[in-house]
């Protein structure tokens, strides 16, 4: 059994060793995404708070991870420092809530599902999965060994990229 790798808030955390797992707690209107090369057993999850680095260039300066703008972009680096290439990663997302309901005024759990949608897609990266929006929190789980990937909210486990 290998270790449990816990990613707070504003964080991100990889590995490559068999019988790891990767685990973000409390994804509201944050974002987890999931990335996995099965081929170099690569994977790694970012928790990121807010969608731009506009917002405060000194944060995302001093955390990267903070940010989706920014910290995407270093997750994808860090992998493949590790080995991973792009050809072959799975990239799953979940979060992006309104836990609270309709009442956020800055729709930021919308906003971060964006700006990840539009870094994928400028940079020809496509979701293998997803489970965002909607009004539950979510706790994302990656396992390195198999590329599993899921969620739970609520007690309940919901598969999202089981290879």
């Amino acid at each position: 059994m290998g270790i449990r790798h816990i990613v707070g808030v504003s964080d991100m955390k990889l590995s490559q060793v068999i019988g790891d797992q990767i685990i973000t707690h409390a994804l509201g209107s944050c974002i987890g995404i999931a990335i996995h090369d099965p081929h170099a057993h690569v994977g790694g999850i970012l928790h990121y708070m807010l969608p731009q680095s506009k917002l405060d260039q000194e944060k995302a300066a001093a955390n990267p991870f903070m940010f989706g703008d920014t910290g995407i972009p270093s997750l994808f680096v860090s992998a493949y420092k590790m080995g991973a290439r792009k050809e072959n990663m799975r990239v799953i997302m979940a979060g992006g809530a309104r836990v609270f309901g309709g009442g956020d005024l800055f729709d930021i759990g919308n906003r971060n599902i964006m700006i990840a949608r539009k870094l994928f897609w400028k940079n020809g990266i496509l979701i293998s999965a997803e489970d965002v929006g909607g009004q539950i929190p979510r706790t994302l789980v990656l396992e390195i060994e198999s590329g599993k990937v899921w969620f739970t909210s609520h007690g309940q486990r919901t598969d999202l990229w089981n290879p």
